[in-house]
């Protein structure tokens, strides 16, 4: 996703905080780097490093592949808090079995339509829609490519073998999160794949610093949908209040 789809998003929890919240398009988006031969979750760190230097932020929110990022970036940034949704973070291989080698296969050969298909089907993050039949998913994707979000979806099919490869490198046990000191806020929507919870509960049982949560009612896209009710649970943890 782009930064221009979180906007919405952040302006709103940036009215609940009372403070400005910044969005920017990591590599592959429009006016970002592109990745690199070596790219990995560390390029993701560096580059969420830089953007903290540069206004002076010190809590991180990330949703997705993100929160992935931002919890493997805790580990060595000083964040004051976090907050992640859905964080794609893979735990002892709990999520190599959702990587479909068909989806690069489809990118390099630019059937978009084939390769939406796959990443929605192996990563199951569109609710039902996910277990339709094959046809149907390519289908689908030629309708939302209407949409802007669906657009901004088929732009991003690249950037999304990279990404879920990264993902898959820096598979960790859960103990190895035991030491991450940042207050953190693991959450997941109630309409959100399982595996998602899962994670959460594991890291949550066995790093102090982890809390968890279901947001009941939120898809895995709910920090894209209109509504501020995602946003006020974080802002309660960024502001330490109840």
């Amino acid at each position: 996703m782009t930064d221009k789809l979180y906007r919405p998003f952040a302006h709103n929890l940036g009215v609940l905080l009372n403070r400005p919240v910044h969005c920017y398009n990591r590599r592959g988006r429009p006016g970002s780097g592109g990745q690199p031969e070596d790219y990995s979750v560390r390029t993701e760190i560096n580059d969420l490093a830089a953007v903290m230097s540069a206004t002076g932020s010190t809590d991180v929110v990330g949703h997705s592949y993100g929160g992935f990022v931002a919890l493997q970036a805790a580990l060595t940034l000083p964040i004051r808090r976090l907050v992640t949704y859905d964080a794609a973070v893979s735990l002892d291989g709990s999520l190599h079995h959702r990587w479909r080698p068909e989806l690069e296969v489809a990118v390099t050969a630019g059937q978009l339509d084939h390769a939406w298909a796959h990443l929605i089907q192996g990563l199951g993050t569109a609710g039902p829609v996910s277990y339709l039949p094959m046809g149907a998913l390519r289908m689908l994707s030629i309708l939302s490519a209407r949409t802007r979000l669906g657009a901004e979806m088929r732009q991003l099919l690249p950037t999304a073998v990279l990404e879920m490869r990264a993902v898959l490198d820096a598979d960790a046990g859960a103990a190895d999160f035991e030491a991450l000191a940042t207050p953190t806020l693991m959450l997941t929507g109630g309409w959100s794949p399982g595996y998602f919870a899962e994670t959460g509960r594991q890291l949550s049982a066995i790093a102090p610093a982890v809390e968890f949560a279901v947001v009941p009612g939120q898809l895995h896209e709910g920090p894209l949908r209109p509504g501020k009710r995602l946003a006020m649970r974080m802002a309660r943890f960024l502001n330490n209040g109840p």
